[in-house]
């Protein structure tokens, strides 16, 4: 394993709202995640989990503490330094969000369109080979609309996976979707990331998909508690 992490926090609190009202949702987060590595953050609704997501993939801005992204310190950071190190992320969410008016293939090229270096590639070959490697080869000119919630997930999979980003952060990805859909997708996932040697934090309520971590995390009340190794 690499010796550096791809993402450290240390020492991090963030709160929600102002004065009284103030009310603080992660306390003293200390966590270190290596390239490569797969892990799983669980625990109940409300603990923090979406939370700290949004912290690592540059979604809101660092109050206090600490976290490097990709040897970058996002606390103090400006706008353009955290759209730096998003462009580097790649986001799977429970809803997966997909333009329903574009094709399949259009949805995963929308996300290469962001990165300089692919605008000069054939983005639509890119996106159909993603697609592909998603088992989705036969479905890259049909509408969102008309995909099956599983299909629709892989989707954005592939969004998610085809810029090679070295980051993915994927938050109940197999919420919506049945055992066989939701172990397809995570399967899926592990493969490509190690395909690709990038990293996954995923954050999940699905008892079932456990077994592909390297390691499991579990946050109790805007606190991690101890983590275990698969």
């Amino acid at each position: 394993m690499s010796s550096k992490p791809v993402i450290s926090a240390h020492q991090l609190n963030h709160y929600f709202g102002k004065g009284e009202l103030r009310k603080q949702a992660l306390f003293d987060i200390n966590l270190e995640i290596y390239p490569g590595e797969i892990v799983i953050m669980t625990g109940p609704s409300g603990s923090g989990k979406t939370t700290l997501l949004s912290l690592m993939g540059g979604l809101r801005s660092v109050q206090e503490g600490s976290l490097t992204i990709l040897e970058q310190e996002m606390c103090g950071a400006s706008k353009r330094k955290m759209i730096q190190v998003r462009k580097q992320i790649g986001y799977i969410f429970q809803a997966h969000n997909l333009l329903t008016f574009l094709t399949a293939k259009q949805n995963v090229r929308m996300s290469l369109e962001l990165h300089p270096d692919y605008l000069e590639k054939d983005m639509d070959a890119i996106a159909t080979e993603m697609l592909q490697a998603v088992g989705l080869g036969d479905r890259v000119d049909y509408y969102a609309d008309s995909l099956s919630g599983g299909q629709k997930q892989r989707v954005a999979i592939a969004r998610a996976l085809a810029s090679r980003p070295k980051i993915v952060l994927a938050d109940e990805p197999t919420a919506a979707l049945d055992k066989k859909s939701g172990r397809d997708v995570v399967e899926i996932m592990q493969r490509l990331a190690k395909e690709q040697g990038c990293t996954i934090l995923l954050v999940t309520h699905d008892n079932r998909i456990l077994d592909i971590a390297d390691r499991i995390i579990h946050m109790e009340d805007g606190r991690l508690a101890a983590a275990s190794y698969s």
